[in-house]
């Protein structure tokens, strides 16, 4: 019976499988680190090309613009709703929180209202939009400013802002996504979003 160090020293490196290890640099580079035969010394490294997007890569750029869609109703995305020096710059007093497990991180501060709504094709948007534009409304009437957020800013809160401007404003589905997509380039409400919005009538 072989004792743990004789098996040790009788390890050959041969036995070692070969070894492929992909690194992103932090300037985003891509390479492919190979191990060969050899041992520790001979190491190839070659750089990836870009695969067309494929795969899911993380953002890690924060996202602070706010979009005025009115002087008392913003739109914007978590990180502009955890940023204090943004939510001071633009007035906020009221935040309405249609995130998925995003936490309200000034409850001293701000008036707060959190419904956490999936962004699902299939989730009843405009179930939402009664209780969401009561919230504005009653800190309109107050003089604030309501921050509006969902995780990115680009589908559900999109959605409810929407849903607020046909129902308090009359304005058609096209106008009020018009006046959003002004105020904040990048949104994208999902297609059930859109379908039930295009058909909502208040």
């Amino acid at each position: 019976m072989h004792s743990l160090s004789q098996e040790i020293q009788s390890f050959s490196k041969d036995r070692l499988k070969k070894k492929c290890t992909l690194v992103t640099t932090v300037t985003g580079r891509r390479l492919l680190e190979r191990r060969g035969d050899g041992g520790e010394g001979e190491e190839q490294v070659e750089e990836l090309e870009e695969d067309g997007g494929c795969g899911f890569v993380e953002d890690k750029s924060l996202d602070l613009q706010v979009g005025v869609v009115r002087p008392f109703l913003l739109l914007a995305s978590q990180d502009a709703a955890h940023d204090a020096d943004t939510l001071q710059r633009h007035k906020v007093s009221h935040v309405l929180n249609v995130a998925y497990g995003v936490a309200n991180l000034f409850p001293d501060q701000y008036v707060y209202k959190a419904l956490p709504i999936l962004d699902l094709p299939d989730t009843d948007i405009t179930a939402y939009l009664g209780e969401c534009s009561s919230f504005v409304d009653r800190a309109r009437e107050k003089g604030g400013v309501v921050l509006v957020h969902c995780n990115a800013g680009v589908s559900r809160s999109t959605s409810i802002v929407i849903g607020y401007l046909m129902m308090r404003e009359g304005l058609t589905f096209d106008e009020a996504y018009g006046q959003a997509k002004a105020a904040r380039p990048s949104i994208r409400p999902n297609p059930g979003f859109h379908q039930q919005l295009r058909g909502y009538e208040p």
